[in-house]
């Protein structure tokens, strides 16, 4: 008595649903892991609070605008690129003793446009730089 009929066919596992699965997953991994890093920085940027400075010698003024031109000594510079910022810097730090490059930038300034300024004073070997900021109150905060 045989009550089994023979197979003809092998029996096959079907991948599709656990393919489609695996891409779902991937995808919610992918999503999830890109946006979690911005949403656990908050930054609060200081304000400065200190007195003016009242001595202004030997400083180099630099001014940095919001579409990223420089500036110096009341005129615009053509030219955007540190090698040639730095021509400048070292053209008007000669004479002076422990020049200081102050950078003047624009609230909305391209960080790239004051890496530039600070790479262009590194150049001309100034190593002394500060930055010009707004004076905040307490109440502002």
């Amino acid at each position: 008595m045989r009550f089994r009929r023979p197979l003809d066919e092998e029996p096959e596992l079907n991948l599709v649903p656990l393919i489609d699965v695996m891409l779902i997953v991937l995808i919610f991994l992918a999503v999830t892991t890109t946006y979690s890093r911005y949403s656990e920085l908050r930054l609060q940027l200081p304000g400065a609070q200190a007195s003016p400075v009242d001595t202004r010698v030997n400083e180099i003024v630099v001014g940095v605008s919001a579409d990223g031109r420089f500036a110096f000594d009341q005129t615009v510079l053509a030219d955007t690129e540190p090698e040639a910022v730095a021509q400048v810097l070292t053209r008007a730090s000669q004479g002076l003793a422990e020049p200081m490059v102050v950078i003047h930038a624009d609230a909305q300034a391209p960080h790239q446009a004051v890496v530039n300024v600070m790479e262009a004073a590194r150049r001309a070997n100034l190593s002394r730089i500060s930055f010009i900021t707004e004076r905040t109150t307490p109440a502002a905060r």
